[in-house]
């Protein structure tokens, strides 16, 4: 005889969601798919790394994008025809920094930047949740990515996370890793969805404006609801 599932506990934001039926991660015959987003500097590789040990499988979209951008990978000749060789370092890999700077506050050299770059992105996703599908097929795959909402793929996803945290320590947080001036940081987060808008869509909110410890006991109170959710 299967285990009794437990009661909705409420972790989900919205009201309507809280009054899903009750699930059970015993009945589940397929893997989660579950997104994992939030604004600039608002913690969300912590919070991925701590799913992770937890036992999910996670993918980080940063890091696709580095690797489709290195010289062996499928965008590196396309945005090197695109942008030109003053993009590359000396040892031909390309500097982030310099494309990004190609980009800034230009949204159609954006929008072709990322139609060069987001496919080979979304198509490394897709293999490596297939691959973990078929080795756990009963477990939970993360992909973190910070335009999931923006580019529409959240709709892939059973389950949506939000990462946030108030705007003052965004900033702080986005200098201390020293990449950009007090100036830049504030003109990326004008150019990013509001977090009040990224709200609308996610079924968890994670606030990482405590303690580690805080977010910790959140990330893994959530984890233990994604166990129990049908899929």
């Amino acid at each position: 005889m299967g285990r009794a599932c437990p009661a909705p506990t409420g972790v989900y934001d919205d009201d309507r969601r809280s009054r899903a039926r009750p699930t059970c991660f015993f009945s589940r015959t397929r893997m989660l798919k579950v997104g994992l987003t939030g604004g600039l500097a608002c913690g969300k590789s912590f919070v991925g790394h701590a799913f992770a040990a937890l036992g999910c499988h996670l993918i980080e979209a940063d890091l696709l994008g580095h690797e489709v951008l290195a010289p062996a990978g499928d965008a590196y000749t396309d945005v090197i025809r695109e942008f030109g060789t003053d993009i590359l370092n000396t040892d031909r890999t390309i500097d982030r920094k310099r494309l990004a700077a190609e980009v800034f506050g230009n949204p159609e050299r954006l929008e072709k930047l990322n139609s060069l770059v987001h496919p080979h992105v979304f198509r490394r996703e897709r293999e490596l949740i297939d691959q973990y599908a078929k080795t756990d097929p009963r477990g939970i795959v993360m992909v973190e990515a910070a335009i999931l909402i923006e580019t529409g793929t959240y709709g892939n996803y059973d389950r949506l996370i939000l990462v946030q945290c108030d705007e003052q320590q965004q900033i702080e947080r986005a200098l201390e890793r020293g990449n950009a001036n007090r100036q830049e940081v504030r003109a990326r987060l004008s150019r990013q969805l509001p977090l009040s808008e990224k709200r609308k869509f996610a079924h968890f909110v994670i606030d990482t404006s405590g303690s580690k410890e805080e977010t910790l006991q959140r990330v893994h109170d959530i984890y233990e609801e994604l166990r129990r959710i049908e899929a």
